[in-house]
């Protein structure tokens, strides 16, 4: 069966003391993974928890509330932002 090769587009290298890397050497190999497939792995996973964590915005029931009702019934515009917008249109107003 022929073997297929991954193609490398970065490098990545870091420095850790010698009782981290036992340690993840004993974690890779509980998962039963070699140290780089779990250092990857891990990464991908942190980074995937953390784009979650800040792209999504959770909001209490007391705020998903308000923010419906505004959504469904915004109020007037106050004087600035009918200024604002006299501004905008100014500026971008095609000829």
């Amino acid at each position: 069966m022929p073997q297929t090769q991954t193609t490398r587009a970065a490098r990545l290298e870091a420095r850790i003391s010698p009782d981290l890397k036992r340690r993840l050497e004993y974690a890779a190999c509980l998962r039963g993974a070699t140290l780089t497939e779990f250092v990857v792995q891990s990464a991908q996973e942190a980074a995937a928890r953390t784009i979650r964590e800040n792209e999504i915005l959770t909001l209490s029931e007391r705020a998903r509330v308000a923010f419906a009702n505004l959504l469904l019934n915004p109020p007037a515009p106050n004087r600035k932002a009918i200024a604002a917008a006299r501004r905008y249109k100014a500026a971008f107003a095609k000829d």
